[in-house]
């Protein structure tokens, strides 16, 4: 017989809970944690309060829009539909805002000898205290009011509605524990920042199926979706209401254990990543004993011209590839300019012209280039002493831009074109996005030796630093409607040939496009060159000031 640890029984002398007495505790961990929210700077309470009152106010609309939906056709399908919606935004939150809740690390209690049972049923009911299980509460009770219709359908919704509260919550700890060491990790900061990329497209999604919906009828389009979804939990709960309303009561049980079954799976997953998390050592500790890892940009870099060109183009790319906020503003960018003429072209309502967002979307990374440096800057300011210095360093850099820029907008434009089956008009928007793209370049330049300004790197949602955000307006704004202004010939000619009938000469835009936008990015180059090497100082220091 083993003696007891002080996970089991409270030792004398020390604060150690037993498990009786640990649920409460955690429970007012996090009611502490709730509280400090509003101990916080004047601003930070300010708007700490004013997302709890949005949030409360969407829910309380929410939750109307679905009372009112009581004894509607098709509240079947959308409250499953939602339910669901709900549970995936509850798996996928920890992974993109890890930082929003300090208790989903777990790996700040494995100094503890705490057992992973108590340890798993006092960090769930803790998980039910927040807005966020607030908010899920009104959708779900919300949602079995719109399909409950009798008094069994009532017994189930008591038993549906937690159950899938529970299932939110269990799936979120779950997903946070699996992904802890990945979420506190490099790589993990940099989902985060990709956040706000998820978010756009999000919304573009549910533009673009509102306005399917829209043309194939109403909601009935979803039946047979929502046929399918109701036995996926956890809106299984909520489909086990809707059938004890229809009497299914066989149904009805059959969805309500799909749900049960799923609860005590995550609770289980998370039990054993919570063992593992305690008992295993992570990277940190062996790190030391791994041999290290070679770099693989040998090959690449052979590619790349000679020189100072070279240098700064491989400098650039790594750029992209490790800093944070560059590859999210890449990723963004990449993803923001496909989506957006793609789903034009799709809903029918598209021109191949849409295709010029790829160039402006892309043309925007030459913006503010010495920002993206930060304080790193003073190394480059070091070889720069004239304006050829200057000039050669700019080239590069637009360079590496262009090896990215120039064949994605071609792809845009090519697919783009093939969608609306216009591919007669395909020389005409490359040339123009070409010309874009080129004047985009050009002022881009002018504006990062002119307007630099810093991107804080301790803030994955803030790519301006206090008192600069004037300087960021003017730069990428100003920038935006500068290119416009200096693509005008190549847009007065195309509009010229189409006005006049001349159409079968708009297949010379594409070369005089092309060749109008490497004379606009030279230019500007060249212009920017001299101010940026006039301005080292200034440049160096509103850089350096995040």
């Amino acid at each position: 017989m083993t003696a007891p640890t002080a996970a089991t029984t409270a030792t004398p002398g020390t604060d150690l809970p037993a498990p009786s007495s640990l649920t409460p505790v955690f429970v007012r961990l996090k009611l502490s944690l709730l509280r400090n929210g509003l101990r916080q700077s004047s601003g930070r309470k300010a708007a700490y309060i004013a997302s709890i009152a949005v949030s409360l106010l969407f829910a309380a609309v929410l939750l109307l829009g679905l009372v009112l939906l009581h004894g509607h056709a098709h509240a079947r399908t959308l409250t499953v539909i939602l339910t669901l919606v709900l549970a995936v935004g509850w798996a996928a939150m920890p992974l993109f805002f890890p930082s929003g809740d300090e208790t989903l690390d777990p790996s700040r209690l494995v100094m503890l000898p705490l057992r992973p049972e108590p340890l798993v049923r006092a960090l769930l009911v803790s998980s039910l205290v927040g807005i966020g299980p607030l908010f899920t509460l009104c959708l779900v009770a919300g949602s079995a009011f719109a399909v409950a219709t009798d008094a069994a359908a009532a017994v189930v919704a008591v038993i549906a509605v937690p159950l899938t509260v529970l299932v939110c919550v269990a799936l979120a700890r779950a997903v946070a524990a699996a992904n802890v060491r990945l979420l506190t990790s490099r790589k993990g900061r940099d989902l985060a920042v990709l956040s706000g990329l998820v978010i756009a497209i999000g919304i573009q999604a549910v533009n673009f199926g509102a306005q399917r919906l829209g043309r194939a009828g109403g909601l009935s389009a979803l039946d047979p979706t929502g046929d399918v979804v109701r036995w996926l939990p956890p809106a299984s709960a909520i489909g086990a209401i809707d059938s004890a309303s229809s009497g299914s009561y066989g149904p009805a049980v059959a969805q309500l254990a799909i749900a049960a079954a799923f609860l005590l799976l995550m609770l289980g997953a998370w039990r054993r990543t919570l063992v593992r998390l305690m008992t295993s050592p992570d990277g940190s500790t062996l790190a030391a004993a791994e041999p290290a890892r070679k770099e693989s940009a040998g090959g690449f870099s052979r590619l790349l011209p000679e020189g100072r060109t070279g240098t700064v183009m491989l400098r650039t790319l790594r750029y992209i590839w490790r800093d944070p906020k560059t590859k999210a503003a890449w990723i963004a960018s990449l993803a923001i300019g496909l989506i957006v003429p793609l789903l034009n072209a799709v809903q029918g309502s598209g021109s191949i012209y849409f295709s010029c967002f790829a160039a402006g979307m892309l043309g925007i990374q030459m913006y503010n280039q010495f920002g993206q440096d930060t304080s790193a800057f003073w190394m480059v300011a070091q070889t720069i002493s004239s304006p050829g210095d200057a000039y050669a360093e700019l080239r590069s850099r637009a360079l590496a831009l262009a090896l990215i820029t120039v064949p994605y907008t071609a792809l845009v434009t090519v697919v783009t074109a093939g969608l609306l089956s216009d591919w007669g008009a395909l020389p005409e928007a490359m040339g123009l996005a070409f010309a874009l793209l080129g004047a985009m370049l050009a002022t881009g330049a002018v504006t990062s030796a002119r307007f630099p300004y810093s991107i804080p790197q301790d803030n994955a949602h803030k790519n301006v630093a206090p008192g600069q955000a004037g300087l960021a307006w003017i730069s990428i704004f100003g920038g935006m409607v500068s290119s416009a202004l200096l693509c005008s010939p190549v847009i007065a000619l195309l509009i010229a040939l189409h006005v006049t009938g001349n159409e079968q000469y708009l297949w010379i835009l594409l070369p005089l496009g092309a060749g109008y936008g490497v004379v606009a990015a030279w230019a500007g180059l060249r212009a920017a060159a001299p101010q940026a090497a006039g301005r080292l100082p200034e440049i160096l220091l509103a850089v350096s000031k995040g």
